[in-house]
Formats: structure tokens, C-alpha cells, sequence
């Protein structure tokens, strides 16, 4: 198949700063990178995935230099793929940025090992942005592109287009505890880790109970909070907080947990795809708009922040962004006033500018100054800015 263009523009970027480009494995950095950055000023590309090339780096960071400085580079762009592998490169591009104005595009699938090797010595230089798995905006044209296939292989370029979904799903968990987690030094816990991990799954999309979560997992409570950091870090997943600047209801203050795609939660969890009108089908059609949300706001509202609300009487909206719209997901195809609670008692806040319930009805229409809109729909004006 060709290659699917991606809808996030680093170009721009580019022309005046370096770049931290983080992205889970197989979301298709390297790919977008070849086939949509590789035309631009790029001067070098290094891989870090090339066995060879990552054993020279290793040994001596400072070949990067040398090799700018044969070449005589300057006000260019270099890619290096895979960063987080040789962390030690990081003072080398430092350099290179204030001295020859080169700017970098640093892709990695792991900020964990950069955090804990000095990636702040770039500073103000280099600015970050998160890759994700396929959006609306790239394959909602796709003739698979519909709910139950979704649930089914997740939205990873190479799970959206697998042909043994099954076999590809558990292989990617498999390569992310052999691979990921023991790289992190986590080697010795790796069976625990994995039941941490199927345990997690299982409450996907729900609130964060580390106290449960730990008792389920057999390990203590502590170590609960450290390994929802490791998934933080290796983009495995990410956390959704409250919003809690309400006044007439009181916010609760925990956050919310999801895994980065829909197909990597199911296959950690063991299950078949849900089917329609059970509990397990909403929580995917909310985790489908969490992502949705999350990779709108990373390629083209980088400064926004998606939250949710729940007050302490369980009034809820599942997403909010900024203080601008209120997002409640129904996988309902007849969405009725009893739907509408939660967003009512947000609106007597007075806080937001637009009230929505995202769900699976054919047609949008509003609802007492709550519009209702079928869930394709949603996207597409999401990613028209309207």
C-alpha cells in the first residue's frame, strides 16, 4: 500500500529551532520522516537503530561533530532517529546549536533515559512535539476506517493495515517488555511488570485507584506510582487530569488513565474487539476521542490542554479543552435529555463557550444550546479548526 501522508507539519518548526519528536514504536516516525522531511534542508540522517552506527556513537559522541565539521555544515537541519539510545549525543548537538546554527530533529520512543541524561541542556532550544497513531484527518477516508475494525486493530499504522492483528498485537506487547522495559533496567520485573500491565488495562479510560491497582498487581503501592511514570515515559500511555476550577460544584482532583492506542489496551487486556451496546464498546468509543483530542492538540494546538470533570455528587464531562469546549462522548445512536446531565451542571458554571455530546447518531442537531454530533462529523470539523 502506499504511503499514508501524516497531518502534522514540522517543517515549520524547523526553520528556527530544533525539534524533540517522541512517538511510541511503530507510529510511524521513521516513515513520515523518510517519506515527508527527507525532501526539506536535511544535511544528515543518522539512525541509531543501525547496530554499527549506535556502537561508534557509544564509544565516541564526538564523531557526530567531527563529521559536521568535514563536511563544513551550517544552517542546516539533521534528523537522528532513535535519540534516546545514545543519550551522550546530546551535549554534541548542544554544540552544533550554538555553534554552526544547525538545527536538529531529535526523534525518540522513550523520554525516560533523556530525562535522566541531561535533555534539559538544550533549554529553550529545542522545542517538543508527540507523534500518534493514525488520526481521522489522515485514513478517515479509508474504507476500514469504521468502529468495529478500529476496536479491533487499534489505529498503529502497522496494526490498521495488518492482515494477523492478533499475532502483530501480542508481538508489539512482547517487544515492549523484552525491549522497553528492559532497557529501563526493569529486567528483574518483568513478570510483574506484565500483570502491572494487564491490570492497568483493564481499568483503561476509568479514574486512577493506585491502592487497588496495587493490590490487584501484588506489588506495593509505591511501585504502582513508579511504573505509571515508566508507561508515561516510554509514551506507553498518558494521564488526563481534572478540571477542578469550578466553583458551585467541587471538583475531585484524580486523574484519569489511557494507552496511546485502542488496539495495544485490548491486546494487554486479552480480549475480542467489544461489540456494540455493551460497557466495553462506550469505554473504547471514549478512548477513540481521547485520541482523536490528543492528536489534535499535539499537531495543531500545542498549547492547549485537555482535561475532564467529574464534581464529588459524580457529575461528569468526559473532556474538556481548555476553557473553551465541554466534550461529553455517548456511544448512543438516540442521545436524550438523561445524556445531557453531566453537561448541564458544567454549564452552570458559566465557564465554557461550547457544549457537545459526541456519539453515533446520523444527523448533528442541538438540544437546548447542547449540540449533538455523530461522531465523524466531530472529527472532521475538529480538524477544520471550526
Amino acid at each position: 500500500m502506499d504511503y499514508i501522508n501524516r497531518n502534522v507539519d514540522l517543517c515549520k518548526i524547523l526553520e528556527n529551532k530544533s525539534l524533540f519528536l517522541f512517538g511510541p514504536r511503530q507510529t510511524g516516525k521513521s516513515s513520515f520522516i523518510k517519506n515527508q522531511l527527507m525532501n526539506t534542508d536535511v544535511a544528515m540522517f543518522w539512525t541509531l537503530l543501525d547496530g554499527r552506527l549506535r556502537l561508534k556513537v557509544l564509544a565516541d559522541p564526538s564523531i557526530l561533530r567531527q563529521e559536521v565539521e568535514v563536511r563544513n555544515l551550517r544552517d542546516c537541519i539533521i534528523i537522528i532517529d532513535e535519540i534516546q539510545k545514545c543519550p551522550e549525543l546530546l551535549d554534541e548537538v548542544h554544540f552544533l546549536i550554538e555553534e554552526r546554527n544547525i538545527r536538529f530533529l531529535l526523534t525518540g520512543s522513550s523520554a525516560r533515559k533523556l530525562r535522566n541524561s541531561g535533555v534539559n541542556l538544550l533549554g529553550g532550544r529545542a522545542t517538543q512535539r508527540h507523534f500518534h497513531p493514525f488520526n481521522f484527518a489522515e485514513i478517515g477516508n479509508h474504507p476500514n476506517y469504521n468502529l468495529s475494525y478500529i476496536f479491533e486493530h487499534g489505529l498503529l499504522p502497522s496494526m490498521f493495515l495488518s492482515s494477523d492483528i492478533e499475532e502483530d498485537l501480542s508481538a508489539y506487547v512482547d517487544t515492549y517488555l523484552t525491549e522497553e522495559i528492559a532497557a529501563e533496567g526493569f529486567s528483574r520485573n518483568i513478570p510483574n511488570f506484565a500483570r502491572f500491565l494487564t491490570v492497568v488495562s483493564m481499568s483503561n479510560s476509568q479514574l486512577i485507584n493506585y491502592t487497588n491497582i496495587a493490590s490487584d498487581s501484588q506489588v506495593p503501592v509505591q511501585t504502582v506510582k513508579q511504573w505509571f511514570q515508566v508507561l508515561e515515559d516510554t509514551l506507553l500511555g498518558y494521564q488526563v487530569e481534572s478540571f477542578t476550577n469550578t466553583k458551585k460544584r467541587k471538583a475531585i482532583t484524580t486523574s484519569k488513565f489511557y494507552f496511546f492506542d485502542i488496539g495495544i489496551a485490548r491486546a494487554l487486556r486479552n480480549i475480542p474487539a467489544p461489540k456494540e451496546n455493551t460497557t466495553e464498546f462506550g469505554e473504547y468509543f471514549e478512548h477513540l476521542i481521547c485520541m482523536e483530542l490528543k492528536s489534535w492538540i499535539d499537531y495543531k494546538h500545542p498549547r492547549s490542554n485537555l482535561t475532564y470533570w467529574r464534581s464529588t455528587s459524580n457529575m461528569e464531562v468526559d473532556f474538556c479543552v481548555d476553557e473553551e469546549i465541554a466534550i461529553e462522548v455517548k456511544s448512543s445512536s438516540n442521545v436524550t435529555e438523561k445524556h445531557l446531565k453531566g453537561l448541564k451542571a458544567l454549564r452552570e458554571e458559566g465557564i465554557f463557550n461550547r457544549y457537545l455530546v459526541v456519539c453515533q447518531e446520523e444527523h448533528p442537531r442541538i438540544i437546548d444550546g447542547i449540540e449533538i454530533l455523530p461522531w465523524k462529523y466531530f472529527f472532521e470539523e475538529l480538524w477544520k479548526n471550526n
